[in-house]
C-alpha cells in the first residue's frame, strides 16, 4: 500500500510536508473492525500520559462534530491523534489515512467504479500532466475485507456496522468479540 502510494504520489510530485491544508481536519468515517483493533495496539503502545491526551481530544473532537453535524456543517477539525502536524500513531494509521491525497480509484463489490481526483494539493500538481496517474485501491480493499473477515470470526453480516471517526474509536475501546 505505501509502495503504490509513493509511486503514484512520486510521479505526480505530491509530498505533503509543508502543506497548509492538513488532511488530518478531513472528517472520515472508518469502517473495519480489524482497524479499529489495530489503532487500539497503537494506543496500548503509548504511555499513560499520551493515552490520557488521545482520550481528552477524542472527547473534544466528537463534541465539536456532533455540533456541526447537527447544524449541517461538515467538520473540520484535527483528529486527535495529531500533535503539531504529525501523527502520533503514524505506523498505526488507518488505510484512508494512509490513502488519502493521490487520485484513486476502486470497483465496489456491485461493479460500479468509485473514483477521487486527490487533495487539493494534488490536483494543482497534475494540472500538466497529460496523463494523471491513479491509485487503485480495489486489491488493497478486497485484501482488508479478507482480513476482516478472519479477524471476526464469523459472518460480518452479524455484527453492527462500524461507522466511526477515529476519535469516537478511541473513546469506545477497541472491539471485543
Amino acid at each position: 500500500m505505501e509502495e503504490s502510494y509513493n509511486r503514484t504520489a512520486g510521479k505526480i510530485g505530491l509530498s505533503c510536508e509543508g502543506c497548509t491544508n492538513n488532511c488530518c481536519t478531513s472528517y472520515f468515517q472508518h469502517h473495519t473492525y480489524i482497524e479499529w483493533a489495530y489503532l487500539w495496539e497503537g494506543i496500548r503502545s503509548s504511555p499513560g500520559e499520551k493515552l490520557r491526551e488521545f482520550m481528552d481530544r477524542a472527547g473534544e473532537y466528537v463534541r465539536q462534530c456532533r455540533s456541526l453535524l447537527a447544524q449541517g456543517q461538515s467538520p473540520r477539525i484535527m483528529c486527535p491523534l495529531n500533535d503539531n502536524g504529525l501523527c502520533q500513531l503514524y505506523e498505526y494509521r488507518l488505510m484512508i489515512c494512509r490513502m488519502h491525497g493521490v487520485p484513486n480509484s476502486f470497483i465496489r463489490p456491485d461493479g460500479k467504479e468509485i473514483s477521487f481526483p486527490g487533495c487539493f494539493r494534488c490536483q494543482a500538481l497534475y494540472t500538466h500532466l497529460k496523463e494523471v496517474p491513479v491509485l487503485v485501491r480495489t486489491g488493497f480493499y478486497r485484501d482488508l475485507a479478507s482480513l476482516e473477515m478472519a479477524f471476526v470470526g464469523r459472518p460480518i453480516n452479524a455484527l453492527p456496522r462500524v461507522n466511526l471517526t477515529l476519535a469516537e474509536m478511541l473513546l469506545q475501546e477497541p472491539p471485543v468479540f
